[in-house]
């Protein structure tokens, strides 16, 4: 076992023994959890070149030693999936999935098996970066250290596009999307949006939601246009809409026209309304169900959508099929302890709180924790129900700033 600080500045050696170089930089191959060594970048002079990891007879805290006369003093060039270990990891930032942390990387951990020679692990304890500053034994060997497992690595930063972890996906999927949001907002910008981009449509829409409302519209504004419609779909309607609300007209016109039907329809209907009032906090994910069907056909029909809003603690009784003009209210509890016989006017809730599309926000969060509710129907000129303000959405109007992303997310 190597740390890549033991092997900088170490000399290369020919087969007969000779010093020709030093070692200046170890490459990697990226793609498996523990990367193979493929080669180093060796300094003579002012010339840097690559020596390939089939040239080299010995590898060690001693050096290298070369097992050929012959040497290619072309000046060297990274490749596509390549890792220079002390240029891109050295200092720079990683996110450690199992710990759900952002640290600094001091030294990087190697170990040889089977012949070949891998990255293990990453150092980020301070004795890791006294390995590098102080001269061999100068602090002792006793000092706590500590290593993350590279393949706990989720995503390295690094200036060089060329290094992002093509497993970043499957590692990142590991932690819940608040995880990786705030994750990714301890990261700069470009890296965060880097970090978003290695999630699939689904993830990234869910951890965006969960992001700072200024990172949210320019991570958005960045992407491809295509990528971002798709991400935009998977978010909910209000959540999207806000989105689309801080981007310059031009761009969220784009966006949206990029959007599949329904969905598109669903957030350009949220559009028009003022980020401070019912309208603005409303979503349109919610069920409504006639009041003439019975208590065991409303949850034969909940059983077969395809699709449910992520929040069906209450649902919304209309007039007559198709209709939305709202009758009453029914708890998801009260539906299922219900005899199943039962009209759904029979059971469901006449008398209920309402508010209004231009109603200000802060008055549909005091309503909403004023009378302790999960969500709150908004209720249009013609009387018909226009969406829901959920109480997580409202609760940041009676919070102080900052604290919104301390509340649990409800209907996650």
């Amino acid at each position: 076992m190597l740390y890549l600080s033991q092997i900088l500045g170490r000399p290369i050696r020919d087969a007969e023994g000779d010093p020709v170089a030093t070692i200046k930089d170890v490459v990697v191959r990226l793609g498996e959890d523990h990367p193979p060594v493929t080669g180093l970048v060796a300094r003579y002079g002012r010339r840097d070149f690559y020596v390939h990891r089939g040239r080299l007879s010995q590898f060690g805290a001693q050096g290298a030693q070369l097992n050929t006369d012959i040497l290619d003093l072309r000046p060297f060039s990274r490749r596509d999936g390549e890792v220079l270990l002390a240029r891109d990891v050295l200092d720079k930032q990683l996110i450690d999935v199992d710990g759900k942390r952002v640290v600094r990387v001091n030294d990087v951990q190697l170990f040889e098996a089977a012949g070949e020679w891998r990255v293990t692990g990453a150092d980020v304890s301070l004795q890791g970066l006294w390995r590098r500053l102080a001269p061999a034994g100068f602090f002792g060997s006793q000092r706590p250290v500590e290593v993350i497992d590279w393949a706990d690595v989720g995503y390295l930063a690094t200036d060089a596009a060329t290094v992002q972890l093509k497993s970043s996906r499957a590692k990142l999927s590991r932690l819940h999307p608040v995880e990786i949001a705030r994750l990714a907002e301890s990261l700069s910008f470009q890296q965060g949006a880097e970090v978003l981009a290695s999630l699939d449509d689904e993830t990234a829409a869910e951890t965006l939601e969960e992001m700072l409302e200024e990172h949210q519209a320019r991570i958005i504004g960045d992407m491809d246009e295509e990528r971002a419609a798709d991400i935009l779909e998977h978010m909910s309607p209000d959540e999207a809409a806000d989105v689309l609300g801080d981007l310059p007209a031009a761009v969220a016109t784009d966006l949206l026209s990029r959007m599949e039907g329904d969905e598109q329809a669903e957030v350009a209907e949220l559009l028009p309304y003022e980020d401070d009032t019912a309208g603005g906090l409303m979503t349109t994910e919610f069920v409504t169900l006639p009041k003439g069907l019975t208590v065991g056909g409303a949850l034969a029909r909940l059983r077969e959508m395809a699709e449910t809003p992520n929040m069906i603690y209450y649902l919304y009784v209309v007039e007559t099929e198709g209709s939305w003009k709202l009758s009453g209210v029914i708890a998801l509890r009260s539906l299922i302890l219900a005899d199943p016989t039962y009209l759904l006017e029979q059971v469901m809730r006449e008398e209920f709180q309402t508010a209004h599309p231009d109603d200000s926000a802060r008055d549909v969060a005091e309503t909403i924790a004023e009378y302790n509710l999960l969500a709150l129907p908004v209720i249009d000129d013609e009387g018909d129900i226009a969406g829901i303000v959920t109480v997580d959405d409202a609760m940041e109007w009676l919070l102080p700033k900052g604290w919104r992303q301390r509340l649990p997310r409800l209907f996650g």
